[in-house]
C-alpha cells in the first residue's frame, strides 16, 4: 500500500484572515501584526484580486516620504497571486514556488480563500518529511 502523498491542504494555514481591497494600508499593517501574519489574501466582492504582504507594506512605506497621501490596499498588493485548489501535490506548489521565488500560495476552493501556504508552512513540511527519514 502506497502512502498518501501531501496536498497543500495538509500545510497550509488556515486563513481566516483577509482584507478588503479598499481598506487602508495601515490597516493591513495592523491586522498582520495583530495576527502575526506575514501575507493577507485581498479580496474584492468576497473574491480574491490580490496578495499583501510585510514585505509589501515596507517597501510602499518606504517610498511614503515622495507622497504622504494615505494609501489603499490595492495600491500596494499583488494583483493575480499564485493560487492553487486544496488538493495540489504539495511537491507541485513547492517546486512552483522555488522556480518563480513565490513567498506563498493561496489556496482556493470554488473561489474561496480556505488558507494561505508560505515558506514558514513549506519548512514545517520538509521537517515532517526529514523526521519520517529517520
Amino acid at each position: 500500500m502506497q502512502a498518501k502523498k501531501p496536498t497543500v491542504a495538509d500545510y497550509m494555514t488556515r486563513s481566516p484572515h483577509a482584507i478588503g481591497f479598499d481598506q487602508p494600508l495601515s490597516r493591513a499593517q495592523e491586522l498582520m501584526s495583530e495576527q502575526r501574519i506575514r501575507h493577507l489574501p485581498v479580496l474584492s466582492g468576497g473574491r480574491l484580486v490580490g496578495l499583501i504582504s510585510e514585505r509589501d507594506v515596507a517597501f510602499v512605506e518606504g517610498l511614503r516620504e515622495l507622497n504622504p497621501r494615505p494609501l489603499r490596499v490595492d495600491e500596494a498588493m499583488t494583483p493575480i497571486p499564485y493560487a492553487v485548489a486544496p488538493d495540489t501535490p504539495l511537491v507541485k506548489v513547492a517546486r512552483e514556488m522555488f522556480q518563480h521565488r513565490y513567498g506563498s500560495a493561496v489556496v482556493l476552493e470554488e473561489g474561496k480563500v480556505l488558507g494561505v501556504f508560505t515558506t514558514t508552512d513549506a519548512l514545517r513540511a520538509l521537517a515532517d518529511a526529514l523526521d519520517a527519514k529517520e
